[in-house]
């Protein structure tokens, strides 16, 4: 059996995935009247950026000769992973505060809206999406249906599906809280790191601030996969994952300071 605790945070995690959107882009237009336009640009950015080319990439890549030795190291894994998120989810986060967000540029607070959609976007994929087949398994488990599950699979298969199963009866009910406790300090990476683009794409000269969204992007996926593929416990990659978030946004709002200075001079 799973347990009926593990079903209810499996279920609080898929009703945070749409509050924690929602709730950015309610509060984000009530307190500085932006458009829900933005909130959606940055959403669409997620989706063509992160998860359809940057994976039309890894299909290619990692299927290659070369794709076998990122996977067979952590660190290599890290480096790629991290490098190729960070490239992607910048570059389209400076292409579309350039260009389809260009009417905007005046307003600054326009890029936190654009991180809610951008950040609360992929939240949703993970805890609404990604729990679903946490849901199903554990509703099939608790109901005795598994084998009819598995009836029509073959060997090699049914194994697969019964590891999944035997993983989510033996994972504590507690662990399902660090899924959007995890999304939390994600999303506050991802509002910060459009703080620091939106003044690469709005500001001449600027550019070495996407280079370091970049980075930063790359530096927090990279040591959350090496953190887990090194088996450090759960909590100290959460807490290393929250202290890498608290720097970027406190770079974030170093840089909005900086040109907010220079405009009122």
């Amino acid at each position: 059996m799973v347990s009926w605790l593990s079903v209810a945070f499996i279920i609080m995690n898929m009703v945070l995935g749409i509050m924690i959107p929602l709730g950015m882009l309610i509060y984000f237009k009530k307190k500085y009247g932006i458009a829900v336009s933005t909130f959606f640009i940055g959403c669409g950015v997620m989706l063509i950026f992160a998860l359809i080319l940057e994976q039309i990439v890894h299909s290619v890549v990692l299927s290659s000769g070369l794709g076998q030795s990122i996977r067979n190291s952590i660190w290599l894994y890290a480096l790629y992973g991290g490098l190729m998120a960070g490239l992607f989810e910048e570059t389209g986060r400076l292409l579309a505060m350039k260009f389809v967000l260009k009417k905007k540029h005046q307003d600054p607070h326009n890029a936190l809206m654009y991180g809610a959609g951008h950040g609360g976007f992929e939240a949703m994929i993970i805890l609404c999406i990604g729990m679903l087949n946490n849901l199903i398994y554990a509703l099939i488990i608790n109901m005795g249906q598994t084998e009819v599950l598995m009836a029509p699979l073959d060997e090699a298969n049914r194994q697969v599906l019964q590891n999944a199963f035997n993983t989510l009866i033996s994972t504590s009910p507690w662990l399902f809280l660090a899924s959007p406790i995890e999304r939390l300090a994600a999303v506050t990476a991802q509002i910060a790191l459009s703080v620091i683009v939106w003044f690469a794409a709005t500001r001449k000269g600027k550019m070495h601030l996407y280079v370091l969204a970049v980075f930063l992007h790359f530096l927090l996926d990279a040591s959350a996969v090496i953190l887990s593929g090194l088996g450090v416990p759960l909590l100290c990659v959460e807490i290393v994952i929250w202290i890498l978030a608290f720097i970027i946004a406190f770079i974030a709002r170093l840089v909005w300071r900086k040109f907010q200075a220079e405009v009122q001079r």
